[in-house]
């Protein structure tokens, strides 16, 4: 589970670092990378438990 987690994590910042560069959506993209920084969170936290 923790990989997965993992995975979303790391499409998600990739998905901000491209809105963020080529699209400037705004808050969309700042709403991504919050969804990717509580995923990172989230395996940190499982992981260490």
């Amino acid at each position: 589970m923790g990989s997965i987690l993992y995975i979303i994590a790391i499409i998600l910042v990739i998905g901000w670092l491209f809105g963020f560069f080529v699209y400037s959506l705004g808050a969309l993209i700042h709403v991504l990378l919050v969804i990717a920084v509580i995923a990172i969170l989230l395996a940190i936290i499982r992981g260490a438990a």
